[in-house]
Protein backbone atom coordinates (compact mmCIF):
# COMPACT_ATOMS: atom_id res chain seq x y z
CA UNK A 1 0.00 0.00 0.00
CA UNK A 2 1.62 2.86 -1.18
CA UNK A 3 -0.16 6.91 -0.52
CA UNK A 4 1.19 10.31 -1.34
CA UNK A 5 0.10 12.94 0.83
CA UNK A 6 -0.39 16.80 0.42
CA UNK A 7 -0.62 19.75 2.60
CA UNK A 8 -1.10 23.61 2.47
CA UNK A 9 -0.63 24.34 -1.41
CA UNK A 10 -1.90 27.56 -0.24
CA UNK A 11 -2.94 28.69 -4.43
CA UNK A 12 0.40 28.05 -5.60
CA UNK A 13 -0.55 26.02 -8.58
CA UNK A 14 2.59 26.09 -10.46
CA UNK A 15 3.85 24.41 -7.27
CA UNK A 16 0.81 21.71 -7.30
CA UNK A 17 1.22 20.45 -10.71
CA UNK A 18 4.88 19.98 -10.20
CA UNK A 19 3.97 17.38 -7.05
CA UNK A 20 1.08 15.91 -9.59
CA UNK A 21 3.85 15.11 -12.33
CA UNK A 22 6.39 13.87 -9.48
CA UNK A 23 3.19 11.53 -8.06
CA UNK A 24 2.79 10.35 -11.60
CA UNK A 25 6.24 9.08 -12.09
CA UNK A 26 6.54 7.15 -9.20
CA UNK A 27 3.17 5.74 -10.40
CA UNK A 28 1.45 6.66 -7.17
CA UNK A 29 -2.18 6.22 -7.79
CA UNK A 30 -3.45 7.43 -4.11
CA UNK A 31 -3.19 10.52 -2.81
CA UNK A 32 -5.00 12.69 -0.16
CA UNK A 33 -5.04 16.58 0.63
CA UNK A 34 -4.76 18.51 4.04
CA UNK A 35 -5.86 21.30 3.90
CA UNK A 36 -5.17 25.07 3.28
CA UNK A 37 -6.14 24.87 -0.70
CA UNK A 38 -6.42 28.30 -1.23
CA UNK A 39 -5.19 31.06 0.52
CA UNK A 40 -2.65 33.01 -0.47
CA UNK A 41 -1.68 35.89 -2.60
CA UNK A 42 -1.12 33.45 -6.11
CA UNK A 43 -3.81 31.61 -8.07
CA UNK A 44 -6.72 30.34 -5.38
CA UNK A 45 -8.93 29.67 -8.58
CA UNK A 46 -6.74 28.06 -11.13
CA UNK A 47 -5.72 25.79 -7.91
CA UNK A 48 -9.22 25.27 -7.31
CA UNK A 49 -10.41 23.98 -10.33
CA UNK A 50 -7.23 21.55 -10.21
CA UNK A 51 -8.18 20.00 -6.83
CA UNK A 52 -11.53 20.08 -7.37
CA UNK A 53 -11.48 17.91 -10.95
CA UNK A 54 -9.46 15.36 -8.84
CA UNK A 55 -11.65 14.07 -6.34
CA UNK A 56 -8.80 13.76 -3.54
CA UNK A 57 -9.56 12.74 -0.40
CA UNK A 58 -9.33 16.24 1.38
CA UNK A 59 -10.07 17.87 5.13
CA UNK A 60 -10.65 21.04 5.61
CA UNK A 61 -7.69 23.98 6.66
CA UNK A 62 -8.02 26.38 8.99
CA UNK A 63 -7.65 28.90 6.04
CA UNK A 64 -9.96 26.91 3.75
CA UNK A 65 -12.28 27.37 6.69
CA UNK A 66 -11.79 31.05 7.31
CA UNK A 67 -12.60 31.54 3.86
CA UNK A 68 -16.38 30.42 3.93
CA UNK A 69 -16.63 31.75 7.59
CA UNK A 70 -14.53 34.71 7.84
CA UNK A 71 -16.63 38.31 7.15
CA UNK A 72 -15.24 40.12 4.64
CA UNK A 73 -14.05 43.44 6.91
CA UNK A 74 -12.57 40.72 9.23
CA UNK A 75 -10.24 38.61 6.65
CA UNK A 76 -6.39 38.71 6.26
CA UNK A 77 -4.96 39.65 3.18
CA UNK A 78 -3.99 36.16 1.88
CA UNK A 79 -7.84 34.93 2.81
CA UNK A 80 -9.22 38.16 1.05
CA UNK A 81 -6.83 37.82 -2.00
CA UNK A 82 -7.79 33.91 -2.45
CA UNK A 83 -11.72 34.77 -1.73
CA UNK A 84 -11.81 37.53 -4.65
CA UNK A 85 -10.84 34.49 -7.42
CA UNK A 86 -13.23 31.69 -5.76
CA UNK A 87 -16.44 30.90 -7.73
CA UNK A 88 -19.86 29.78 -5.58
CA UNK A 89 -19.00 26.56 -6.71
CA UNK A 90 -15.29 26.88 -4.86
CA UNK A 91 -16.80 27.46 -1.63
CA UNK A 92 -19.42 25.06 -1.76
CA UNK A 93 -17.07 21.90 -2.23
CA UNK A 94 -14.86 24.02 0.77
CA UNK A 95 -18.29 23.78 2.75
CA UNK A 96 -18.27 19.99 1.65
CA UNK A 97 -14.47 18.77 3.31
CA UNK A 98 -15.34 17.16 6.51
CA UNK A 99 -12.63 18.39 9.81
CA UNK A 100 -11.06 14.96 9.91
CA UNK A 101 -11.24 11.79 8.01
CA UNK A 102 -10.27 7.92 8.25
CA UNK A 103 -8.72 6.81 4.76
CA UNK A 104 -8.62 3.15 3.63
CA UNK A 105 -9.63 2.09 7.32
CA UNK A 106 -5.86 3.10 9.25
CA UNK A 107 -5.09 6.33 7.87
CA UNK A 108 -5.96 9.00 9.97
CA UNK A 109 -6.49 12.81 8.21
CA UNK A 110 -6.65 16.11 9.50
CA UNK A 111 -4.90 19.77 9.03
CA UNK A 112 -3.40 20.71 12.64
CA UNK A 113 -4.90 18.11 15.25
CA UNK A 114 -7.94 15.96 15.94
CA UNK A 115 -9.60 18.23 17.80
CA UNK A 116 -7.99 22.09 16.62
CA UNK A 117 -7.22 23.44 13.14
CA UNK A 118 -5.30 26.12 14.11
CA UNK A 119 -2.64 24.14 16.71
CA UNK A 120 0.49 22.96 15.80
CA UNK A 121 0.82 19.02 16.43
CA UNK A 122 4.26 18.35 16.45
CA UNK A 123 5.88 21.96 17.55
CA UNK A 124 5.53 24.33 19.87
CA UNK A 125 6.12 28.02 19.84
CA UNK A 126 7.49 29.58 23.41
CA UNK A 127 7.19 32.89 24.33
CA UNK A 128 10.27 34.12 22.45
CA UNK A 129 8.78 32.99 19.10
CA UNK A 130 10.89 29.76 19.36
CA UNK A 131 9.67 26.64 17.32
CA UNK A 132 10.61 23.29 18.57
CA UNK A 133 9.70 20.00 18.94
CA UNK A 134 6.63 19.53 21.12
CA UNK A 135 7.29 16.66 24.45
CA UNK A 136 6.68 13.70 23.29
CA UNK A 137 3.47 13.02 26.00
CA UNK A 138 2.07 15.86 24.95
CA UNK A 139 1.81 14.68 21.19
CA UNK A 140 0.86 11.80 22.19
CA UNK A 141 -1.84 13.19 24.39
CA UNK A 142 -3.03 14.88 21.59
CA UNK A 143 -3.21 11.74 19.42
CA UNK A 144 -5.62 10.57 22.05
CA UNK A 145 -9.04 9.13 20.53
CA UNK A 146 -7.40 8.30 17.39
CA UNK A 147 -6.73 4.37 16.98
CA UNK A 148 -5.23 4.62 13.48
CA UNK A 149 -1.28 3.46 12.87
CA UNK A 150 -0.70 6.48 10.48
CA UNK A 151 -1.59 9.96 11.47
CA UNK A 152 -1.33 12.66 8.65
CA UNK A 153 -1.51 16.48 9.24
CA UNK A 154 -0.27 19.60 8.24
CA UNK A 155 -0.32 23.41 9.24
CA UNK A 156 3.02 24.08 10.17
CA UNK A 157 5.03 23.63 6.89
CA UNK A 158 7.24 21.96 8.12
CA UNK A 159 8.17 17.99 7.02
CA UNK A 160 8.57 16.10 10.45
CA UNK A 161 7.66 12.53 11.58
CA UNK A 162 7.26 11.16 15.35
CA UNK A 163 6.60 7.83 16.49
CA UNK A 164 4.48 7.18 19.44
CA UNK A 165 4.75 4.38 21.91
CA UNK A 166 3.44 1.16 20.12
CA UNK A 167 4.55 2.24 17.04
CA UNK A 168 2.15 4.46 15.69
CA UNK A 169 3.40 7.59 13.44
CA UNK A 170 2.19 10.93 12.94
CA UNK A 171 3.55 12.18 9.25
CA UNK A 172 3.68 16.00 8.18
CA UNK A 173 4.81 15.80 4.90
CA UNK A 174 5.14 19.72 4.59
CA UNK A 175 4.11 22.39 2.66
CA UNK A 176 3.64 21.85 -1.56
CA UNK A 177 3.26 25.88 -1.91
CA UNK A 178 4.27 27.83 1.17
CA UNK A 179 8.16 27.46 2.39
CA UNK A 180 8.00 29.99 4.77
CA UNK A 181 5.87 32.15 7.21
CA UNK A 182 5.12 34.05 10.21
CA UNK A 183 2.23 34.34 12.57
CA UNK A 184 1.41 36.10 15.53
CA UNK A 185 0.06 33.49 17.17
CA UNK A 186 0.28 32.36 20.22
CA UNK A 187 2.93 34.35 19.93
CA UNK A 188 4.78 35.88 16.90
CA UNK A 189 7.26 33.57 15.20
CA UNK A 190 8.45 32.63 11.89
CA UNK A 191 8.63 29.03 10.42
CA UNK A 192 11.23 28.60 7.47
CA UNK A 193 12.15 25.55 5.46
CA UNK A 194 15.40 27.77 4.15
CA UNK A 195 14.27 26.43 0.81
CA UNK A 196 12.06 27.18 -2.01
CA UNK A 197 11.00 23.63 -3.15
CA UNK A 198 7.56 22.19 -3.11
CA UNK A 199 7.39 19.49 -0.41
CA UNK A 200 4.97 16.21 -0.23
CA UNK A 201 5.22 13.02 1.10
CA UNK A 202 4.93 9.42 0.10
CA UNK A 203 3.67 6.51 2.90
CA UNK A 204 4.81 3.32 1.79
CA UNK A 205 3.31 0.15 4.15
CA UNK A 206 5.88 -2.79 4.10
CA UNK A 207 5.69 -5.83 6.53
CA UNK A 208 2.81 -4.29 8.34
CA UNK A 209 4.57 -1.19 9.09
CA UNK A 210 4.33 2.52 7.93
CA UNK A 211 7.54 4.27 6.19
CA UNK A 212 7.54 8.19 5.53
CA UNK A 213 9.48 9.22 2.49
CA UNK A 214 9.38 13.12 2.14
CA UNK A 215 10.05 14.51 -1.25
CA UNK A 216 11.35 17.50 -2.61
CA UNK A 217 9.99 18.72 -6.20
CA UNK A 218 11.48 22.21 -8.13
CA UNK A 219 9.19 24.27 -9.79
CA UNK A 220 8.83 27.18 -11.25
CA UNK A 221 9.18 29.29 -7.80
CA UNK A 222 10.54 32.88 -8.86
CA UNK A 223 7.05 32.96 -10.96
CA UNK A 224 5.09 32.41 -8.07
CA UNK A 225 7.53 34.66 -6.38
CA UNK A 226 7.08 37.43 -8.89
CA UNK A 227 3.35 37.08 -8.98
CA UNK A 228 3.16 37.32 -5.18
CA UNK A 229 4.89 40.77 -5.19
CA UNK A 230 3.24 42.20 -8.11
CA UNK A 231 -0.16 41.60 -5.64
CA UNK A 232 1.99 43.66 -3.11
CA UNK A 233 2.65 40.47 -0.92
CA UNK A 234 6.57 40.91 -0.52
CA UNK A 235 6.81 38.65 2.66
CA UNK A 236 5.41 35.90 0.16
CA UNK A 237 7.60 37.07 -2.74
CA UNK A 238 11.24 36.32 -0.81
CA UNK A 239 9.42 33.16 1.40
CA UNK A 240 8.64 31.59 -2.15
CA UNK A 241 12.17 32.82 -3.74
CA UNK A 242 14.48 31.80 -0.48
CA UNK A 243 12.16 29.94 1.62
CA UNK A 244 12.78 32.24 4.76
CA UNK A 245 10.97 35.35 5.60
Amino acid sequence: MIVAALADIHGNAAALEAVLADIERQGINDIVNLGDCFSGPLEAGKTADRLMALGLPTVRGNHDRYLIETPPDARGSSDAHAHAQLLPRHFEWLRSLPFSLVYLEEVFLCHATPDDDGLYWMEQVSPEGHVTLRAADDIAALASGVEQPLMLCGHSHLPRVVQLAGGRMIVNPGSVGCPAYDDDRPVFHKVETGHCLASYAILQKVAGRWAPQFRTVSYDNMAMSQLAAANGRADWANALATGRV
